[in-house]
Parts: C-alpha cells; structure tokens; sequence
C-alpha cells in the first residue's frame, strides 16, 4: 500500500503570510522589527524554534506565555483571509478518488492545524500536530508518526512540502519527497523533486 502525507502551512493553504504578519504585530509591540530575513528563516519551523529564533533577537515571554498571543492575532487573520491552494486541494480529492490514504504533518501546535483545516473546509481522518512529536521538522518524527497511524510502511509514503525544514525532514524519514516551490526563491534542492503546481499523478509518480 501507498499513502501521501500533506504539509499544512504552505502546501494545502496560503497561511505562511498570515504567520509572518503574526509575527512582525506582536514582535513590533515588544520593539522588534522582523525582517524578511527572519521570515525566510523561520518558514517551515516549529514553534519552539521559531520562538528561540527570535528570542535570541529580543527579549521575549516564555513560549507558553506567548503562544495565546500569538493565536489571538493569528486565528483572527486564518477567519478572515485564509485561502486554499487549489491545485493541492484538487490533488487531494484526486488522490481520494484513486483509494489512496492521505494524512496531514504540520509543524503547527494543535490547535492552529485544527483552526487552519476547519477554516479552509478541510477534512483529514489522520493528522499529526507539532506539539505531539518530541522533535518538530526537520527532524522526521511527525512523518514517522504519521506513517505509523495510516499503517504504512515509511518508504511507501510520498511526503509533499513547500518548505526547507519539511523537505528535510521528509527525506530524513525516508520518504520520496515533493517539493512545492509556492515562493520564488526557497530552496527545496533537498527534495526528490520540485514542482510548481502539485498534482496527483506528480505525487504518485514519486512511487514509480
């Protein structure tokens, strides 16, 4: 059997915009003013090393104490302006017509991943959030959990990314990696390969 498993963030939905306005909101009330720099850097991170990334650039409460903030302003932007991409929605439901399990891996706390799904009408039985795995991307941990859920052996699982740290994190698993090229100049040379529109049968050929 074979089975895709889906980053969130980027690759179903355009939210990596909406993180980033996030950022520079609660970071310029503490005096920070985030750069696109910083915004690269982070792309793809999970929480923990998005907030010891900047951390290390300005004085900051604890993750914990932070996170609630953050959310504040984040879900107020995923309810008003998320949108889908529509080729990767319309891979999934291609994907969902062929019989082939699909799962979702997102670097986002629980939370935000059950937020952004609901948001954007999107329905996955099998998800794995940022904070139930001991190491978020690029480590493969998530990709592993996820494969272990569908009952899929890892290299059987096609892993599609738009990010550095997931496509690392997808080949560190093992798994044939797509690399999504959603923004002009990331860097996703790690990946098996790169696509500008993602597709079922792209996704699928990955297993050929």
């Amino acid at each position: 059997m074979s089975a895709v498993i889906f980053d969130c963030d980027g690759t179903l939905v355009d939210s990596e915009p909406l993180s980033a306005e996030t950022w520079r909101h609660v970071l310029g009330r503490l005096g920070y003013e985030t750069t696109d720099a910083d915004v690269a850097a982070v792309v793809g991170s999970s929480y923990p090393r998005t907030h010891a990334f900047f951390a290390s650039r300005v004085a900051l409460p604890a993750p914990e104490v932070l996170l609630p903030e953050l959310n504040r302003v984040l879900f107020g932007l995923i309810d008003d302006r998320l949108e889908v991409f529509e080729d990767a929605i319309t891979a999934v439901a291609d994907l969902r017509e062929r019989g082939v399990p699909i799962a979702v891996a997102s670097g986002s706390v629980r939370e935000r991943l059950n937020r952004t799904l609901a948001r954007a009408g999107l329905a996955f039985e099998i998800t794995v959030a940022g904070d139930e795995v001991e190491h978020g991307k690029p480590s493969p941990d998530m990709f592993f959990l996820a494969a272990a859920r569908l009952g899929v052996a890892p290299e059987r699982c096609v892993v599609v990314e738009d990010s550095a740290p997931g496509v690392a994190a997808g080949r560190a698993a093992g798994m044939p990696t797509l690399g999504v090229r959603r923004v002009p100049d990331i860097d996703l040379s790690a990946a098996t390969r790169v696509v500008d529109v993602v597709s079922a049968d792209a996704i699928l050929a990955m297993l050929s």
